[in-house]
């Protein structure tokens, strides 16, 4: 956990303190004077506060939508100096997207747009954002991955007069990777060939679920991940549910890469009850059929292959195992 998610964890707490009960009073409110609220909502210079919530706004979901919808209310986008400035800038930022899940989605994409078009005050401070949603929505390692939330975002980025060739051509990519393979969609089909050379379809995999991981041999992460699969109380329950008439479980590992030597050397190393295959032909990356932002890679699909988690977590998959059926 990064700098900026650690300190979110307590201002996401306040929020729920403040901003998310029903019962609260206004927070930090000057009173004096009819028109002190509107006063008050003025932006303040070289730093980032909170806007502050009418007073005989009590319920706690309208609360929390006019907090996402005005959070922004009083920070000033046209001092391009505020982008050198992550301590006020960037940790705003991430305070910001921490609490987007507590309002409806279309709420959500209202306020991410309508953050956009404050951030155009400024060129630079429109890219900057711009930056800002590519790291916390889109990469890899950042615990506030959502492509969802991401979508409407590119959608403006991509036809921004703001905004370079250069980062358009870049989010034109993103839009269309993100686009591809969506939770609840079905996941691009594929051919996998085995160590014995047969080749077969993805979608031909008969398994109530699927847990598809792209890896590459030697990877240290990929074999910790395998490794805490491997044990997982939750999996190996549904594994145990295995039968020659009905399969519940199958993991298929794919090496996308094209030196199979290496991946032959690895084999005796990966678990016996799984899958293990390599794109032949390097399809997955010639035609970019999913986007495999990091090694490994894992998804959930049905046994219909829609996906169920998309780039998600071993956390996510055993998550989704020990729910109750």
């Amino acid at each position: 956990m990064n700098q900026y998610s650690l300190k979110s964890f307590f201002v996401l707490t306040a929020f729920l303190m403040i901003y998310a009960c029903s019962s609260s009073k206004k927070a930090q409110i000057d009173t004096i004077g009819e028109d002190s609220l509107k006063r008050e909502q003025t932006i303040v210079p070289d730093t980032f506060v909170l806007p502050y919530i009418p007073e005989e706004m009590t319920n706690s979901d309208a609360r929390a939508v006019y907090l996402v919808m005005h959070y922004w209310d009083r920070f000033d986008f046209s001092d391009e100096k505020l982008t050198l400035r992550p301590e006020i800038t960037e940790q705003a930022f991430v305070d910001y997207i921490n609490i987007l899940s507590y309002v409806p989605f279309d709420r959500t994409k209202e306020s991410l747009n309508y953050t956009l078009r404050k951030a155009e005050a400024n060129n630079t401070m429109y890219t900057y954002f711009g930056t800002l949603f590519d790291k916390y929505f889109y990469g890899a390692n950042s615990p506030f991955r959502n492509e969802e939330f991401y979508i409407p975002v590119l959608q403006e980025l991509v036809n921004s007069e703001i905004l370079s060739e250069t980062d358009k051509s870049r989010y034109r990519f993103q839009f269309e990777m993100v686009m591809k393979n969506r939770v609840g969609e079905t996941a691009n089909d594929f051919a996998y060939t085995l160590a014995s050379g047969e080749s077969q379809r993805m979608h031909s995999i008969k398994s109530e679920y699927l847990v598809l991981m792209f890896s590459n041999p030697g990877c240290s992460t990929c074999a910790s991940v395998t490794d805490v699969l491997t044990k997982s109380v939750t999996l190996n329950k549904a594994f145990s549910m295995n039968s020659p008439t009905r399969t519940m479980i199958t993991v298929l590992t794919v090496y996308p890469d094209a030196d199979i030597d290496e991946w032959r050397s690895y084999l005796p190393q990966m678990p016996a009850n799984w899958i293990h295959s390599y794109d032949k032909e390097t399809t997955i990356t010639k035609q970019k059929l999913y986007d495999i932002k990091a090694i490994p890679t894992l998804y959930l699909l049905d046994k219909d292959k829609k996906v169920i988690l998309k780039d998600t977590s071993i956390e996510a998959i055993e998550s989704f195992f020990a729910k109750p059926n």
